[in-house]
Order: C-alpha cells, then structure tokens, then sequence
C-alpha cells in the first residue's frame, strides 16, 4: 500500500465557495467569519478522510497572471471580491498557519498551475494525490494517481473525478477537457471559446474528431452549414481558447515535496484561534473543552410508535421536528420525537402525516410543546396541512436571548453552551462531505428521541437564565410569539410580478450597453470596464488621473478611489454608475428570478430570528431588506412586488427617525426629547445648535453635515467616518462631532456611562434586556477596545429600535385579528412594515397602523410613523 498521499487545495476557490454557501456570520469582534468557518470545515474533513502525508494549499498572487499576455480580457467579467470576504482572507491564512498546512502562491501564476506542477512532480514521485476545488478546470489534472474533488453544494457535496468518472459524464478522456474548453469556453474566466457552441456540441464533435486540432483541420467534414461556418470564422480563437484554459504543468514553482509533509497541528494554537474567531462548536472537534465526539452515550430507552396515544402527550411535552434541509418550506421531514415525564416517542414522517392522532395532537392549543425553531417547525409543518399550535417554549430562541454571539449550529451545540452533552451533533451522526447518508428510521429514532430529550431537560435550566437576566418577558411577550407571526409571513410569501421584473432586467441590459458605449467613448477606446487592471491603464496612464492607492497587482480601482476622484473627469461617475447598475442586474434582478416558486409567483424570504446581535431580523432566499433603494433603478426593483389578489394594494407604514428618538429616550437629553416633542425637523434643529445660527439660516449644507453626524452617532462614528462620508478634513470632522456633543451634553453623558457599564458588565442591554456581550470592551488592543466601545454605544439604540418593531408586528397581528381584517403583514423591512390589503380597507389601516406602531412602547419622545399605499411595494414609498 502507497502511504505517500499529497492533498492539493485551491484556496481562493474553496474560499468563494464557503462565503457564499453560508451565511453571513460575525464573531463577538465583527469580523466576518463565514468564509473561515466553512474553509476549516472542509480542512477537519480532508484531515480525517484523507489522512494525507503531504499538503499544501494554493492562492493565487494577483488578478493579472502570464495568461493575460494572450487575452487582456481574461477573467475580465468577474465581479469583484466582496469585502466581507477580502477581509476573512488574511483569517484564513492564519488559520493554515495554525494547523502547520504550507501555503503557496506564485506571481503571475494562478492557483491552479502551482497544483499542475506539484501534482505532476508528485505523479513522478509515486504519490496518491487528491486535489480539491470548486473550479471543475482542475479536472483536466484527472489520472490513475490524481482524483480531482470538485464541491458541488456548498463546501459539503463533493463530486469525485477519476478518469473513469469523467469518461462516464461526458464520453472523453480527462486530457480531452482543455479541447472542450477551447470549443465552448468558460464565461466564469471570461474565456469566449466558439459562440454558439455548449457543452452538448463541444462533446459530440470531440467524441469524433479526439481533438480540438483535428476537428479544426476536417471543418469541411462537419454537418451543419451554421456550425461548420462558426467553426472556420473562430478557429483561431478556439485554440487560444484552449490555450488559456490550459493548466501550466512546468511552472517555474520553488517549493519542494519535501517541505510540504504534513506531521499534525498545534492543538493550543488552533484552539486559541477557535476561541478569538467564535467557533465553539469545532472546539470539541479538535480535543477542546469537552471531547463529545468521543463521548459514550448512556443507553436510552424510546419506543418507535405508529401513531399516537393523546392520553400519554397530553402534558407539556419536548416536542422536536427532523430536517436538514435550509430550504424549509418544501422540506422533507425526516421524522418527529416526543418526549415527556412518561414517553420517549419516535414516529416516521409517513405514520404521523397519515395519523389522525398526531394531527389532533399537534393542532390542539392545550397540549403545549416545548421546541427547537418555533418558526421553522411551524412552516414546514403548514407545507404537510399541519397547523403547530401551543408552542410554549423554544429552546433555539431562548439560547439566542441568552448569549446572542453563542454559535448555533444544532441542538448539540445549544445543549452543549448550556451543560448537556448526551447527544451527538448532526455531523457525526449522519457523517460530513461525501460521507453524508441518512439512516433508515429505525437507526434515526434515537438520534432524534435525545434531541427532544435536550429539550426537555434544558426549559427549565433556560427559563432560569432568561429570568435571572431579566429577559423572560422578552422571551415570552415579544420573541416567542414574534415567531409564529414570522411563520405566517413565510408561508404566505409576496407576490413578483415575473414579466415586469424581465422587462426591467431587458432596460437595465440596453442601460449597461449605452453606458458602456459613453466610457469606451471618453477612454478613447474599447476596453473591459470589468478589469481593474485595464481600468487602471485607462485612467491613470491614458487618462492620466491622480493615483490615489496602488495594489501588488497595479492601481486600484476600487469603489473608495473612484469617489475620490469623481470630480476630476466625467467618465468616473459613467463606470460607478455602470458598476451599481452591473449588480443591481445580477443580484437583485437573475437572483430574484431564481427564487420565485414557480406554481405561486411568489417569493418566500425566510425571516433569521436567532442571528444578529442587535436583535434585528434579516433576511435570506432571497434577501428582502437589501434591495438598494438610493438608485432609482433599484427602487425600481419595488415595483415587481405586487399584491396577490384583485383589488388589494400594497400599504406600507415606517417609523420616521426611530433610532434618533431612541437616544433622545435612552441619553434623556432635554433638547433633543424637546425637538421630537414639538415635532421640529431634528438635522435642522440640530445645525441650528452646532453652526449657532437661526433656523431661516440654515444652509441645505449644514443640515447635510447635521443629518451625517446626527445618525453617526447612532452607530458610534468616529472622527475619521465622518470626514469620509462628508469629504471633510478629520480635524473638521472632530470638530463638528466635539460641537454636537457639547450642543446635546445628554447624549455625551450617554456615551461615557454606557461604556463604562459595559466594562463593569461585559454587556450592554436594549429597553427591553436584550443583551449583547462585549469582551473586547477592556482589550489592550486599541482597535480592538474601540470598536468594543463603538458597539456599546449603539447597540442600545439599535437594538431597542428592533425590539420596538417587533412589538409593533404582535400587536398588529392581535390588532387585524380584533378588527376582523383580510389584510396581511408580507415583510418587516428595518423600520418598515409592509401589508397587502384589500382596498376597501385602507382607511382603516390608515387609521390603526399609526396607531398600533406609534403605541408600541412609551417613550419621553413621540414615536412617528408615516404610511403610504399604492398597486406595488414601489408606489407604497
């Protein structure tokens, strides 16, 4: 047996695949951690599967590599790198570093030619080796030696190529890859191939001619006049094609086999890492804390039932439903477990969805149920005709009000943060990557009877912390029933309006084309206005405009510089513009596309209840609270979303400066409780008290500086945030922010209070007792403790302006009940609440909404809200 094994990994690639597979995840400092989370994953996978001899992983050094020599064009449309992802680059470098795994990069070579070489040299030397990526280029790389991994799903599915399983997919050899690239392309690295030519032309040509050269010489063999045409007309960019997508074998690559054995990790380093990035639940992973993968479980007794006897479930009961699915509301479920002081029940789905029993049971508001994700087993439920009623108690919310920075992946890892640990996590029990299967329900059974075990032994230890905390009533007037309001706005979804949505993707294409048209005009030539290295070369070298930043790779284009120089020549603002419209196209207009159910027309958001540290909810599949309303082309994007029947409008209501009077309450600064009282325009009030002038004299400029530093605040903003968003000097900027304080001394007297309460707490609370903890509030490291201090400041505010939303969401639900109303709560975007409704009940929405928002808590300020209504979410703003 060969021992020597090398794994090859492409950073960049699986690093793209994890950030955008996951969600968008912070630990306690802010840092984004979602691409370094999945990337350790899939390191703790190969470790364990491959158990290699040999590692590296590959980056690439820059955006512009030998191959650009040939096509100044390639991976010129690619979007740029987001910057919650630039920023988890230099983490994930850490944590290789931390587990002993070399890493590599070449200038003005890719990732993908560094793997070429060593694998090669690694063939040579009678390795195994396995390469793993998202980028199926590296397939090419395939032989006797070499399996090629390529992620499919995320970074958990993977696909394995072999020479066999390339030969069965497509009909050819994997050296035969590069000829099919070279006749289709790859518009993922811009590479233009033959137009017209797919996959499906390019194989079955290759499958008669073997190669792309001896296709090219037998064109006039060909059938199809069409294709035999295109062929003659683009050979020559078809071997470039190929050429391009050609992996470098022989490149000019320093490191040596023998400086990439691999002999194990520093558990303390990788431990520390985990702890500073949030990771709690792989801590166990690597022998950290407690070793519950190794744990031995206690037998437990459970009865696998058929259906259901009410008499045994008829007090509380820990009741939790089975899916793994993320896209709840079509999964399958994989079965449900009861538990209480007398049972311990397992029932499949197939017995409880065909009982009559179980439906009684679960409808029956009397026999309450103790779950995990309220919200989740609500909707999945509903899609099976299964109304969940009698929620008492939801040990996933609970966990979250608790201790929100806590990583929540599983009841195990719950269970675990709260002292219990007999049960295993979802990935040991159904196994991770390719290893992943789904048991038969007899081997599932008690997997699931622990799960609602935990529940059932962890209410009562929750319910002590939420009252000692003092957040029982956050638990169980605003968040627990928050839940199933939420439930309800999933099920219900929002109705797209398919054709218009097409037709404005058509507008925003032949906008894009002309702005095109413009820069290429004002450069003087055609270039890609997608490469910042030929952007770079046509503004500071032909255009010759100041050079604010340079990057290894050349001058940087980035969004920041172009600001700046904005002013400097009109052909600025045409590629900012042809830059939001460009995303605007490709995220909110092909995204929303993919997303809407096809039988309704609608779109089903899914609500993150337990994820943000403020409190506020956000949004995902697809994303509702983003869409960007500054451009008018994005507030365009509004006007897809439709009511969901005839004669029903769009009616939207949003609190006017909510956070602003939230400080004015919380800081109790006289003028500013005074301003909101007498119903005064606050950014002029405030410019009024800064600039000493009266209100006849203040500029539109003042109020502009005003409004900046008014909401700065808010989100603790420093000297230098200012001076950037205002295009000021810092030392203007800190005067400005100096003055405001003086001007409202409660609001300063806030600020200083509050950070010392939370370095005498470790956390800050909202109105409401939700709780954020700060554990960098007395760290040594300055930016560290400043920007601890920074949260601390506005976390009250901005997590007391969600909890106020939220009540104003149960008590407009209690409100259309009361009233007897058809109208429906669709979305809660930030500050807004948007319904659809009949049209015959809009005046008495006009009349209740402002009341029931404006109501829901008391406050030394007025709260103010403004409605308005229309035929789409866009003519309701």
């Amino acid at each position: 047996m060969n021992e020597k094994k090398l794994v090859l990994i492409d950073g960049n690639s699986i690093a793209y695949r994890a950030f955008f597979a996951l969600p968008l995840l912070n630990n306690d400092k802010g840092i984004h951690t979602n691409a370094v989370y999945g990337f350790t994953m899939m390191l703790m996978r190969i470790m364990e599967d491959e158990k290699p001899s040999h590692i590296l992983v590959a980056f690439d050094a820059g955006k512009t590599t030998f191959r650009h020599k040939t096509f100044t064009e390639y991976k010129g449309g690619r979007q740029k790198t987001p910057p919650e992802l630039s920023e988890q680059f230099p983490v994930i470098r850490e944590l290789l570093d931390a587990y002993g795994i070399p890493r590599y990069e070449l200038e003005n070579y890719e990732a993908d030619d560094i793997i070429g070489t060593l694998s090669l040299q690694a063939e040579k030397d009678g390795f195994n080796v396995k390469v793993i990526s998202g980028d199926k280029d590296l397939t090419q790389l395939s032989s006797e030696q070499t399996t090629v991994a390529i992620t499919k799903k995320g970074i958990t599915e993977i696909e394995e190529y072999t020479p066999a399983h390339i030969q069965a997919k497509y009909g050819i050899t994997a050296e035969r890859i590069i000829d099919m690239k070279g006749l289709m392309g790859d518009s993922s690295d811009n590479i233009p191939g033959v137009p017209g030519v797919g996959e499906k032309t390019a194989l079955k040509l290759l499958k008669e001619y073997e190669t792309l050269e001896n296709l090219l010489q037998s064109i006039e063999q060909v059938n199809g006049k069409k294709l035999k045409e295109k062929l003659d007309e683009f050979k020559n960019q078809a071997i470039m094609s190929k050429e391009l997508a050609t992996i470098l074998r022989e490149a000019p690559v320093e490191i040596q086999l023998s400086q990439i054995a691999y002999d194990g990790f520093d558990q303390e380093k990788v431990i520390r890492l985990f702890k500073d990035l949030g990771f709690n639940s792989l801590l166990e992973k690597i022998g950290g804390d407690v070793e519950a993968e190794q744990l031995e479980l206690e037998e437990l007794e459970y009865t696998i039932i058929d259906d259901l006897d009410l008499e045994m479930v008829k007090d509380e009961s820990a009741f939790y439903v089975e899916m793994l699915e993320d896209n709840y509301h079509y999964a399958d479920i994989l079965g449900f477990s009861i538990v209480n002081d007398k049972v311990n029940y397992f029932i499949s789905t197939e017995n409880a969805l065909q009982s009559t029993a179980f439906k009684k049971w679960a409808e029956d508001e009397t026999n309450k149920k103790i779950v995990y994700d309220a919200k989740k087993s609500e909707v999945s439920l509903r899609h099976h005709g299964i109304h969940l009623k009698g929620i008492t108690f939801d040990v996933l919310l609970a966990s979250y009000l608790i201790n929100p920075s806590e990583t929540i992946d599983d009841v195990a890892s719950v269970a675990k943060s709260h002292g219990y640990t007999a049960l295993q996590t979802d990935d040991a029990f159904y196994g991770k990557g390719a290893k992943r299967k789904i048991p038969a329900d007899d081997v599932r059974a008690e997997h699931l009877v622990r799960k609602a075990m935990a529940l059932h032994v962890l209410k009562s230890k929750l319910d002590d912390s939420l009252e000692n905390n003092q957040q029982a009533a956050l638990f169980y007037d605003l968040e627990l029933p928050l839940s199933l309001i939420l439930a309800d706005m999933e099920s219900e979804g929002i109705k797209v309006d398919l054709q218009r949505l097409k037709n404005m993707g058509t507008e925003l294409l032949e906008k894009l084309a002309a702005i095109e048209s413009r820069i290429h005009e004002l450069a003087g030539e055609a270039f890609n206005i997608n490469s910042p290295k030929q952007l770079g070369v046509i503004l500071f070298d032909k255009i010759g405009l100041p050079v604010i930043k340079k990057t290894k790779t050349g001058y940087s284009t980035s969004a920041d510089v172009l600001e700046k120089l904005e002013s400097e020549h009109e052909i600025i603002k045409e590629i900012l513009q042809y830059r939001q419209l460009a995303k605007l196209q490709s995220t909110y207009i092909e995204g929303l596309l993919k997303v809407v159910n096809k039988e309704t027309d609608k779109v089903h958001t899914r609500f993150n209840q337990a994820l943000t540290q403020t409190g506020r909810l956000s949004s995902t599949d697809p994303n509702l609270q983003n869409i960007p309303i500054r451009l008018e082309e994005g507030r365009k994007i509004r006007q897809a979303f439709v009511p969901s029947e005839e004669d029903w409008v769009i009616f939207a209501a949003d609190y006017s400066q909510i956070e602003l009077r939230v400080l004015a309450h919380i800081a109790g600064d006289e003028k500013l409780i005074s301003a909101f009282k007498e119903d005064l325009d606050i950014h002029t009030k405030t410019a009024m008290e800064v600039f000493h002038v009266e209100k006849d004299d203040v500029t539109s400029n003042m109020r502009r500086h005003a409004k900046a530093v008014n909401f700065g605040i808010v989100y603790g903003i420093s000297d230098y945030g200012l001076s950037q968003s205002l295009a000021i000097s810092r030392k203007e900027a800190g005067q400005f922010i100096d003055r405001y304080l003086k001007s409202y001394p409660g609001v300063k007297q806030y600020m200083d209070d509050i950070i010392q309460e939370a370095k005498q707490n470790g956390y800050v609370s909202t109105l409401l007792h939700r709780r954020r903890y700060l554990p960098e509030i007395t760290s040594r490291n300055f930016n560290l403790r400043s920007f601890a201090e920074r949260t601390a400041m506005n976390t009250p505010i901005q997590g007391s302006a969600a909890d106020i939303i939220k009540k104003a969401m149960i008590d407009m639900a209690d409100r259309l009940q009361k009233e007897q109303l058809k109208t429906r709560l669709l979305l809660q975007v930030h500050d807004e609440l948007i319904f659809e409704a009949p049209k015959d009940e809009v005046d008495i929405l006009k009349k209740i909404v402002p009341e029931v928002m404006e109501n829901a808590v008391e406050l030394d300020v007025p709260l103010k809200v403004d409605y308005s209504f229309g035929p789409t979410w866009f003519d309701a703003k």
